[in-house]
């Protein structure tokens, strides 16, 4: 099983990494294409969802690039 010692993780659907970055769905999957944005995992035949530390490393890095610019 998995170690208690890491931290909890947490799923967030589409809708909520929409909310979360401001991206819209179309260009969500046009960076993962580009290998810019993180890959979502698969929770079903019809669902993903992406992991919520992967999208705040994400924004992490967005306001690393404006902030050296």
């Amino acid at each position: 099983m998995a170690n208690t010692n890491q931290e909890k993780l947490s799923i967030l659907r589409r809708k909520q990494v929409e909310k979360r970055t401001g991206l819209s769905r179309s260009t969500i999957y046009l960076r993962i294409q580009e290998g810019t944005f993180p890959r979502p995992i698969n929770l079903g035949a019809r669902a993903v969802g992406w992991l919520e530390n992967e999208i705040e490393e994400w924004l992490m890095s967005r306001m690393e690039i404006r902030n050296n610019s």
